[in-house]
């Protein structure tokens, strides 16, 4: 496991600290301070810090899900606690701890040159491992919640460390306990249960059809078809500055999904619950008219209706007011409400 420098050694402050490269959209941002959290034993003395300071606080981890102004009032602390190792085994699963700085696309990289299969689904996800379960981030039918074994996090409210294991993170779509405690939780390791019984997962349709002739393929092999999907479908951040998905696909009762379906022969969805359906919300964009389509400095990818993009020199308030747009033209259409998915901060 790759440790950080000594723990006792304080975090680094940094006053007025850029972050536009800190962040995936490409937003010129300023933190009015910034720590630097290389090891968990730090954040104690830097929240005390903060509170008698009375400032305002939030964690930057990737960017890759954060919408930001042009200043931070107040402290960022920037999540760099890194190393993954395994720790133990079982008859049924191998554990894996992971520190919440790790990028997590390296951390699928790392499993799989492991021979640790699991993840495979969710590569070339955005962000770091302390944000994934706070979102419980998903792709093609698999929800990293469903690999979780426990976190270890920072109470701020109680100033104390603590171990939440899986039942007690309340893993749902695109949800968490951690994010319904919004400012209560920095988390700073994450461990994994990787099953050692392995089946390929390859239901979702975009997947499959890179498989037409293959009901089994490796890890590796869905590894590659992912990575190649979302290459052709989202823009490389380094490139277009931009978010990933920025909408939550919608869910909707089987009622509403029927009397869409009578006007909408097409439309795109997938099952969920009992008497519940999750729409496409890509489709319901595309089908707006928006894919392509540029608002100033803004816009949505023309491969991919679900991404905003910042061409360049766009900020937060263009975003948004882009967001408004669809989010009513959608509504207006569908009926369908979309929830944004990145954090506004």
């Amino acid at each position: 496991m790759t440790r950080p420098q000594n723990a006792s050694t304080p975090a680094k402050l940094i006053p007025n600290l850029g972050l536009k490269e800190r962040n995936t959209f490409g937003l010129d941002a300023v933190a009015e301070f910034a720590y630097d959290i290389s090891s968990a034993e730090q954040i104690p003395a830097v929240m005390s810090d903060i509170a008698k300071q009375k400032l305002s606080w939030r964690i930057l981890g990737g960017g890759s899900n954060v919408i930001l102004p042009s200043t931070l009032a107040g402290a960022t602390l920037l999540m760099n606690i890194l190393g993954q190792e395994i720790i133990k085994a079982d008859d049924e699963a191998i554990y894996l701890s992971v520190g919440g700085g790790v990028i997590w696309h390296d951390l699928v990289s790392w499993t799989l040159e492991n021979d640790l299969p699991g993840f495979e689904n969710l590569a070339l996800i955005p962000g770091t491992v302390g944000a994934a379960p706070i979102q419980n981030i998903g792709a093609y039918g698999v929800e990293i919640g469903e690999y979780i074994d426990h976190i270890e996090a920072f109470d701020v409210k109680d100033q104390a460390f603590v171990t939440l294991q899986q039942d007690a993170c309340r893993f749902a779509y695109r949800d968490s306990y951690f994010k319904q405690h919004a400012g209560r939780f920095i988390v700073t390791k994450v461990v994994f249960k990787m099953p050692k019984s392995w089946q390929a997962r390859i239901h979702y349709a975009d997947l499959a059809k890179q498989f037409p002739d293959n009901a089994s393929p490796s890890p590796e092999e869905i590894f590659l078809a992912v990575c190649k999907i979302r290459t052709h479908k989202l823009p490389d951040p380094k490139v277009i500055g931009n978010a990933g998905s920025f909408f939550q696909n919608p869910i909707i009762p089987n009622e509403q999904y029927e009397t869409l379906l009578r006007t909408y022969s097409d439309l795109v969805s997938y099952p969920d619950t009992p008497g519940k359906r999750k729409l496409a919300a890509g489709w319901l964009i595309d089908h707006c008219g928006f894919k392509g389509q540029r608002m100033g400095a803004v816009g949505v990818y023309e491969n991919q209706a679900l991404v905003l993009v910042n061409h360049g020199g766009g900020t937060a308030q263009d975003i948004l007011g882009l967001a408004k747009c669809i989010r009513d033209k959608v509504h207006d259409k569908f009926g369908v409400t979309l929830q944004i998915e990145p954090n506004i901060l």
